[in-house]
């Protein structure tokens, strides 16, 4: 069987479905394990660092190697899908994943936090092809329901992200204390979620060669005639405003600080997130990774109706209810102070405001603003930046 879309334009007038599915679903797989090498670790990552003599400056340098992996090769890997095809580098990018995978299961035996920061960057590098799976979306969906697939894998990597925690508090739960040998291998509750992750790179790797081949990425010239009506949005994008930046510029400074506004938010949570559930709600961490992924789980389910929510709320009032949510997720956490036994359902209230209902709606009302900036720049935002007249 091979995966093959043969040209853009048969996928727009392809009904409104799919044109490659078999395709679509192992991009959703590869989605699905990049977040999931985040997902599956968060609930074992503090006591990991712990375990090897290390502070929490420690484990937020681990985390931060995730993202700085993954923004390194973003565009790498992009250059890689036009010049190679999707197939060989989703191929690359899945294999790199397998060997962080590898990387993480012997922290133990080199006992160095150091280390981790090396697992971790790889396993970013591995999983930095979100660029190139939404461009293969984007080249096999027909147009007019584009944004319906995007919202589908968007909901994948939130999933990966925040559903799988449950698979390393499992772990946590069933083993314990346990820590032996297998042959080479050491068993314990650090070194088997990595292992139970190579072998799920293992078979995505399998999938891919058995079901994804021949992929190459199409680029589409644009027509250089331009309509009136988009030779008005572009001179009304050119006008400078106020403060000495075009209203497009001031568009995308917008977006990039509210995503910078929401992902700060969710990755301080995943930095400290199972550390103050111990230090100061006295939870477990598979307990804390339990109450992620439930509240993950209802996330997902906000993202998948998105299409609903959006017929009732235009994108500002989603971002700015969002962020609003997610605000509030953090005060409710403001009053624990240096309390060691807080209750527990101020843990579990946060959690769910920012997991739940704040991030996957206000974030996701940033993308989809950002990616219509380009078409609706005649937006009441900018035209209170534009000068006003003398």
């Amino acid at each position: 069987i091979r995966s093959k879309a043969p040209s853009v334009f048969s996928s727009v007038l392809t009904a409104d479905g799919i044109h490659d599915p078999i395709g679509f679903a192992c991009v959703c797989l590869v989605i699905l394990l990049g977040d999931m090498s985040r997902g599956v670790f968060f609930p074992t990552m503090w006591p990991l660092v712990e375990s090897l003599g290390g502070s929490h400056v420690m484990l937020g340098y681990s985390v931060a190697a995730f993202s700085f992996g993954r923004v390194l090769v973003n565009p790498i890997f992009g250059q890689s899908s036009h010049t190679h095809g999707y197939t060989k580098t989703l191929l690359l990018s899945t294999s790199l994943l397998m060997i962080g995978t590898i990387l993480y299961g012997q922290i133990q035996t080199v006992n160095r936090s150091e280390f981790l920061i090396v697992a971790q960057t790889c396993l970013g590098v591995g999983s930095g092809t979100l660029g190139v799976t939404r461009a293969f979306v984007a080249d096999v969906t027909a147009k007019r329901n584009r944004t319906t697939y995007m919202a589908w894998i968007t909901a994948v990597q939130y999933a990966g992200f925040t559903v799988t925690p449950f698979i390393g508090s499992f772990f946590i739960w069933y083993l314990g204390d346990v820590d032996y040998y297998l042959g080479p291998l050491r068993i314990n509750k650090f070194t088997t979620p990595a292992y139970f992750m190579t072998l799920m790179s293992a078979m995505t790797v399998l999938i891919l060669c058995l079901y994804f081949q021949g992929r190459q990425r199409i680029t589409i010239k644009k027509d250089s005639r331009k309509s009136t009506k988009e030779t008005q949005r572009e001179e009304f994008a050119s006008a400078y405003t106020w403060i000495g930046l075009t209203v497009y510029d001031c568009c995308i400074l917008g977006c990039f600080l509210l995503n910078i506004s929401t992902k700060g938010s969710i990755a301080s949570f995943e930095t400290m997130g199972i550390a103050i559930a111990q230090t100061h709600f006295d939870m477990t961490s598979s307990k804390a990774g339990m109450i992620v992924s439930c509240s993950g789980a209802f996330g997902v389910f906000c993202l998948l109706s998105m299409r609903s929510i959006e017929k009732y709320f235009s994108d500002i009032q989603l971002i700015a209810g969002g962020m609003a949510v997610m605000g509030l997720g953090i005060g409710v956490l403001v009053p624990i102070e240096d309390q060691f036994d807080a209750p527990g359902w101020q843990y579990m209230l946060a959690i769910f405001l920012i997991y739940g209902i704040g991030y996957p709606i206000g974030h996701t009302a940033v993308i989809g603003i950002f990616s219509k900036s380009k078409f609706r720049l005649a937006h009441p935002f900018g035209k209170w930046l534009l000068p006003r007249p003398i």
